[in-house]
């Protein structure tokens, strides 16, 4: 099977960036299978998107419904990866807010090497060595859903007892195979995720020995055995980024410019740009409070002595207490009655910007 992005992949290895080897991508697809047409796929480190993108398109073909979400910190490999995959973060892992359980398939070629010393013990309590293939695994791994298919591409080095023991607690069917690719000496681990509850110790020891160097077989280049078969999405993912750069919030408004206010902006403020007819007749009082009512009393007046003033218009109902009494009854009860009236009050707010003594000072009409 040739792949689409072989030679793409390759335009990066000059910058120091190399990404899952094509050899390695073939492979991994022919030992995966799925058993819904609704997919959900996730790369945390995904790059320039090709090796997600090549499995997104294999399953695609065999008749799936895929969506491909990626994560990518470097700048120039995120926004080339939006161009492979239906959803790409430019972001750090940990700004990241996604849903836990929400992906059929996790595809983990995280960055190796070891953590930055941190003498100042801030960081969580580990065992072992502190390395980030082990962080980066502890970060995505519970956005894998139960059943759902891991695919690990570390080098066999870093597999010491405190990372066997993570996948050995939440994995089984683990398989493991060197890849074809020995650069960086990786190996290729499989598992199918299950419930945490119990340690299996046959997958630790596994393990444990190809990270001594006990180094298992090359993966098969035409997988024979049970394929491993990604689940379901039954809901679409929560993908949410903690912190947008400019670029991005500027992809997203251009994506969903009919969402938000801008098409309305001019219902809404077009008419403060209009010029109003004036009225043919003097207001009455009642034609003055509905003006103010509606904003249209406003802006700069000037009066025949040359005063200034900035004014906004205002209207507030008010309530009329008229107090009556009646005599009633026989006897000659006396009853007060109350009457309350609504009436709406007309104010005018204003600045004088009149040079002298009154310059600034605020001016209520009413």
């Amino acid at each position: 099977m040739a792949l689409m992005f072989s030679r793409l992949a390759n335009n990066f290895a000059k910058n120091g960036y190399y990404p899952t080897d094509a050899g390695t991508v073939e492979r991994t697809l022919s030992a995966l299978d799925f058993t819904s047409s609704n997919l959900a796929l996730l790369d945390p480190c995904c790059g320039e998107g090709t090796a997600l993108a090549e499995i997104k398109h294999c399953l695609s073909e065999a008749g799936a419904s895929v969506q491909a979400y990626g994560v990518e910190y470097n700048a120039e490999r995120a926004w080339h990866a939006k161009t492979l995959l239906d959803v790409v973060a430019h972001s750090d892992v940990n700004d990241m807010t996604i849903k836990v359980r929400s992906f059929g398939l996790l595809f983990l070629n995280p960055p190796y090497g070891d953590l930055v010393a941190d003498k100042a013990s801030l960081s969580e309590t580990t065992t072992g060595r502190k390395r980030l293939e082990k962080v980066f695994f502890q970060r995505s791994h519970p956005w894998l859903a139960i059943d759902g298919i891991l695919v690990l591409i570390v080098p066999h080095y870093v597999l010491d007892n405190e990372f066997a023991t993570m996948i050995a607690k939440s994995y089984r069917d683990v398989r493991v195979f060197m890849a074809p690719e020995q650069q960086f000496k990786q190996c290729v681990i499989f598992g199918i995720k299950r419930k945490s509850d119990r340690l299996d110790t046959k997958i630790v020891e596994q393990l444990e020995a190809v990270g001594l160097g006990q180094l298992p077989p090359e993966m098969p280049e035409y997988w024979s055995g049970p394929k491993y078969e990604i689940p379901e999405c039954k809901e679409t993912p929560a993908f949410v980024v903690a912190r947008v750069s400019a670029e991005e919030l500027n992809q997203e408004l251009n994506t969903w410019q009919r969402e938000t206010l801008w098409p309305q902006f001019n219902s809404y403020f077009g008419s403060i740009n209009k010029k109003h007819r004036p009225p043919l007749r003097a207001l009455s009082n009642w034609h003055l409070a509905l003006a103010l009512a509606a904003g249209q009393v406003s802006g700069i007046v000037t009066s025949k002595v040359g005063r200034v003033l900035l004014i906004k218009g205002d209207t507030h109902k008010d309530k009329v207490v008229k107090t009556t009494f009646e005599e009633t009854g026989k006897k000659g009860e006396v009853r007060e009655v109350r009457t309350h009236t609504d009436r709406f009050v007309p104010t005018i707010r204003a600045i004088d910007f009149s040079p002298g003594a009154m310059y600034g000072n605020l001016v209520t009409i009413q």
